[in-house]
């Protein structure tokens, strides 16, 4: 089931050149320099575990370097509020996952690939405190010269880190990116928080840039269902003030009304309802199966009725999970039910 913080972080770093400007700005010097981004692509699917994609979700690209060898960057976007002292141990769980598939698709190759992972945090609770080291995990013996011996034998995986919640604001503006990406990043960083509505109003120029690009329309209809989601009242206010200064008074009411907080709610109500009716995994797909209707129809592809009860009718989470990726960016449902290959 598909959550509002899901729902805006995949959207907007699923895209290759978003998802680059994040990863630059993560990575260490010597691997942005080594790396061909015009080769980086985002590849269909999810290893998270089923019962935790309320609370993250992930993205994998693949990507080369400029001598030919191929990587994998995977990216987990962890948005529940506690900081999981087992992070590092599910990382590794998930990038393991990653390469057996890798290898079930690679059957001819000997060697793996390069695999970077990275989890983006936003969380309201303070800053990231987990280990970030598998090794720091384990009840090492003590004494003189010990550990360091030990340590040698323990398996030794780190992931990287990019916690938003420890950004000082200056820092997330500044970054290099498109404009969408530099406003998600304020908008993870201060969404959960009470400053948020103080916040608006400095971003008024980050607003107006994202609505003069290209897709402008439709990344100001995410930004805004987000903000009427995760936001109270005073957010609401200043978001609709927001709109106004970047567009004409009539196009800023239809798109707070036509996109705001009831039609989130009212679908993950319903995901949440049968949840609990249904049981756990009955109620996950149904909540998927409809967010990617949700998700197609505020895009403005029509479904008929043949194609509705095709996708409700699915019960297989890895397809609706790749249906689902298809539909953020689709125009037609073409898009999302071809069966080419990725």
């Amino acid at each position: 089931m598909s959550g509002p913080h899901d729902l805006f972080a995949r959207y907007t770093f699923g895209h290759p050149e978003r998802a680059a400007a994040e990863l630059r700005a993560v990575l260490p010097a010597h691997v942005v320099s080594e790396v061909d981004w015009s080769s980086l692509r985002r590849e269909p699917g999810s290893v998270v575990d089923p019962e935790l994609r309320e609370t993250e979700s992930d993205l994998l690209f693949t990507a080369r370097l400029h001598t030919g060898h191929p990587l994998l960057l995977y990216v987990l976007l962890e948005h529940q509020s506690r900081v999981d002292r087992w992070m590092a141990l599910r990382m590794l769980r998930y990038v393991v996952r990653q390469v057996e598939r890798w290898r079930q698709e690679h059957p001819e190759s000997e060697r793996l690939p390069l695999i970077v992972p990275l989890v983006m945090y936003h969380g309201p609770d303070g800053a990231w405190t987990a280990p970030r080291q598998v090794e720091e995990l384990f009840d090492l013996p003590r004494g003189e010269g010990m550990r360091e011996r030990w340590r040698a034998l323990v398996p030794r995986f780190e992931y990287l880190l990019d916690d938003l919640t420890a950004g000082r604001e200056e820092a997330l503006r500044a970054r290099p990116g498109p404009p969408l990406a530099r406003l998600a990043w304020l908008v993870l960083r201060y969404g959960r928080t009470g400053e948020l509505a103080r916040k608006l109003p400095d971003w008024g120029a980050l607003f107006a840039q994202v609505q003069a690009s290209p897709e402008g329309a439709e990344h100001l209809v995410v930004l805004i269902r987000y903000l009427l989601w995760v936001g109270d009242e005073a957010v609401h206010e200043v978001a609709g003030r927001v709109l106004h200064s970047v567009l004409d008074g009539q196009r800023a009411e239809e798109l707070m009304r036509s996109y705001g907080e009831q039609l989130i709610e009212r679908g993950l109500q319903q995901g949440l309802a049968r949840g609990r009716e249904e049981g756990l995994q009955q109620g996950l797909i149904r909540g998927r199966a409809e967010a990617i209707l949700r998700i197609l129809t505020a895009r403005g592809v029509q479904v008929d009725e043949e194609t509705r009860q095709r996708v409700l009718t699915c019960t297989d989470m890895a397809v609706l999970d790749l249906w689902f990726d298809r539909s953020l960016n689709a125009t037609s449902l073409s898009d999302v039910l071809s069966d080419r290959s990725q």
